[in-house]
């Protein structure tokens, strides 16, 4: 019997594949041109029969050098260069033609090499051969359910991001960060009462599972222990810092609200203050992203430590003004909180098809939004926020600025 069909590469051509022979994807290539073999601590001994014969097969393996150091194969080894992702397109453009396998740790799709190559060639053109999962291995050390516990990678990134998910009680598998750095993080939010496990050579021979700091290939656990903060639009105004040019606390709820942030989607905050908006925007979800622009250098700088603090250290930072600061990857969604009285910055803001939403404390601002309203439609609301004050003996109500508000989608 005829195998499946190919194409004028050798890889399998899923658009001839019929139904009886696979859903969308093959789910086995048998000979797949690329192949990605995650494997753990326990080196070659640890892998599957089919993982192994891949290997032996295989005429070039790419990996790190510890990765490579555990094949029994005669091919020819590769270790991945630094920094890898300029160069890997030629690295696999000098191979092409030959049976090519990639050595990952683990789960090749956890924070790993099979992410990025399938991002580029398509899963029609790579197998994935997983094995566990220094994740899956330290739970079962631990005994944490998958549905409880939280997975932050910081292998290439900011420690910072872990500040995002801190919560009492919370349970964090950290990736690719030191206990020293961890430590100092945990302090400077108030968990320094959580309790951290080290987990080194999860798997192999060398495996540990301590509290002490560790220079060996680790897991770090966080048992939380530390003060709540949410991550529903409103943080307390206390959680920036700021000179007072911030979207207050009711205010940013509210505009949160109307520009609906969903995975995946990208804010501008034009003049963005500290910055609040845009930071609350990303704590949604872990692929939210979000461009602060902001022309004062010092609040720019500040919007970076707020971003840290606050666990979103990828938010970008501009330093300028709109509508000239504006030549930026198309947004999701736009929040402006200061420039409406500059020309051609609302403008700017709508031929992005963006949904919007608007502030305005002065009059001229205010204007401006009328203005738009008039013109393109939307929503126009007034917001006034009053607070329960000492007032002599008693207590009397100290109002806010009114602030006009605008929204529109598109």
């Amino acid at each position: 019997m005829a195998g499946p069909p190919r194409n004028h590469t050798g890889f399998l051509d899923v658009r001839r594949l019929d139904h009886r022979t696979v859903g969308t994807v093959p789910r086995v290539r048998e000979e797949s041109r690329l192949t990605v073999v995650g494997i753990g601590a326990d080196g070659w001994a640890g892998l599957s029969e089919r993982a192994k014969a891949v290997l032996t097969d295989a005429e070039v393996v790419f990996g790190g050098p510890r990765q490579l150091a555990y094949l029994r194969s005669g091919a020819l080894q590769v270790p991945w260069p630094s920094p890898l992702l300029p160069a890997l397109d030629g690295l696999l453009a000098e191979h092409a033609g030959r049976k090519i396998c990639v050595l990952a740790s683990g789960d090749p799709l956890l924070s790993g090499i099979g992410t990025t190559l399938v991002k580029r060639l398509g899963i029609e053109n790579v197998e994935i051969l997983p094995t566990l999962s220094s994740v899956t291995l330290a739970r079962a050390r631990l005994g944490w359910p998958a549905e409880e516990t939280e997975v932050v990678t910081v292998v290439g990134r900011d420690v910072h991001r872990v500040n995002r998910v801190l919560a009492p009680g919370r349970r964090i598998l950290v990736l690719g960060s030191t206990r020293a750095a961890l430590d100092d993080l945990l302090k400077a939010r108030g968990y320094e009462e959580s309790r951290v496990t080290v987990l080194e050579e999860l798997g192999g021979p060398d495996e540990r599972v301590h509290h002490a700091d560790s220079t060996a290939l680790s897991i770090l656990a966080i048992e939380c222990a530390g003060p709540p903060l949410s991550l529903v639009g409103g943080l307390p105004d206390d959680a920036f810092e700021h000179d007072g040019q911030l979207t207050k606390r009711d205010l940013r709820a509210s505009a949160l609200a109307r520009l609906a942030p969903t995975p995946g989607e990208l804010l501008w905050d034009v003049g963005a203050g500290a910055g609040s908006v845009a930071i609350e925007w990303s704590r949604v979800h872990p692929s939210n992203r979000a461009i602060a622009v902001e022309r004062d250098p010092e609040r720019a700088a500040r919007i970076g430590r707020n971003a840290d603090t606050l666990g979103v250290p990828e938010l970008r930072v501009v330093l300028g003004s709109a509508p000239e600061a504006l030549d930026l990857p198309k947004p999701d969604a736009i929040f402006v909180g200061g420039g409406l009285t500059v020309p051609g910055a609302l403008d700017a803001c709508l031929a992005t098809g963006a949904r919007i939403v608007a502030h305005g404390v002065t009059l001229e601002s205010e204007q401006a939004l009328a203005r738009a309203y008039g013109e393109h439609g939307g929503e126009l609301v007034r917001l006034s926020v009053e607070q329960a004050a000492p007032l002599g003996g008693f207590t009397g109500w100290t109002p806010a600025r009114t602030v006009t508000q605008w929204s529109i989608t598109p």
